[in-house]
């Protein structure tokens, strides 16, 4: 166990914003915390705390609070959870709102943040091989598979938001790939930001407990994934992305089974009687693809 030392109190609101900006980054798909993090110099860090909870857990269970807190590095991830949470709440309710008002923009949006992501964490790759494109083809195939098949409203039921939020935050982790994007995939991303909006606790709860669980455990098998086999795992996460691009496609069709099509936006214009808006979405497809970009640039300079 690493001993960290005492923190300088003066440093305490830089980790307060360090949180919020990668909450920030973690309500906009495609955008990752875990990316957010690394550009900050505290991803090492914060794994190293999350990877400490558990073996910490006995000194918890024998009443030594003082060591399980320091063992956990328990200020710095108060107050990075604590900016992370003031972040999503406040922003959650722009993006709420931005749905109901400019669907097509932001879904194009979230179109180009997404497809450049993938783009990154493909690179990070290296060489192909032929095992890390079939992964990637494996992950394509699955989330286009489950962005076409699924119903658009997926459970509301208590068992779906537990998973949903175990699943969503081991994207913390995970630099180039955002919690956002995962609950995309499981149709749960305006249910969730909803839910923020109107502080709608038992479902925030549920949200949560399924997030400490999915902290707790999957991201140890994730690590163990990123470890073992980081290129296969990396091309796995990029074909889930690629995949996924059909579930935030701008223009769908509703079926009348509750599954929504793409649909080309001159064929939308036709079936709504609605400007397709092909000129804004173009627009805001390249402000994704930047946004992306100018990340990439800032963490491959900080890394260095």
């Amino acid at each position: 166990m690493k001993n960290r030392g005492a923190d300088n109190w003066l440093k305490y609101p830089v980790v307060v914003i360090k949180g919020a900006c990668m909450g920030a980054a973690d309500v906009v798909p495609g955008v990752s915390g875990g990316t957010i993090a690394l550009l900050m110099g505290i991803y090492q860090r914060l794994i190293d705390a999350i990877h400490s909870v558990l073996p910490a857990l006995p000194l918890l269970l024998r009443g030594r609070l003082r060591l399980f807190w320091r063992s956990i590095d328990g200020t710095f991830l108060a107050l990075l959870f604590g900016g992370i949470l003031l972040s999503v709440l406040s922003i959650a309710k722009l993006m709420t709102w931005l749905l109901e008002t400019h669907p097509v923009q932001v879904w194009s949006l979230f179109f180009g943040l997404i497809l450049a992501s993938s783009f990154f964490v493909l690179k990070g790759v290296g060489k192909l091989r032929i095992q890390h494109l079939l992964a990637m083809v494996a992950g394509i195939a699955a989330a286009a598979a489950i962005s076409l098949l699924s119903p658009a409203e997926t459970p509301d039921a208590w068992w779906f938001i537990f998973l949903s939020g175990a699943i969503a935050i081991c994207a913390m982790i995970l630099p180039g790939i955002s919690g956002s994007f995962i609950l995309l995939l499981l149709g749960k991303y305006e249910f969730i930001m909803q839910a923020v909006t109107t502080m709608n606790v038992p479902v925030l709860m549920l949200f949560a407990a399924g997030a400490i669980v999915g902290l707790l455990s999957f991201s140890q098998l994730l690590s163990w994934l990123l470890k073992q086999y980081y290129a296969t795992t990396l091309s796995l996460l990029s074909g889930f992305m690629l995949g996924s691009l059909v579930k935030v496609w701008p223009w769908k069709e509703a079926l009348s089974d509750g599954t929504e099509i793409p649909i080309m936006p001159f064929v939308y214009e036709e079936i709504y009687s609605i400007p397709s808006q092909y000129g804004y979405s173009l627009l805001f497809f390249f402000i994704g693809c930047v946004v992306v970009l100018i990340v990439e640039i800032i963490t491959k300079k900080t890394v260095k």
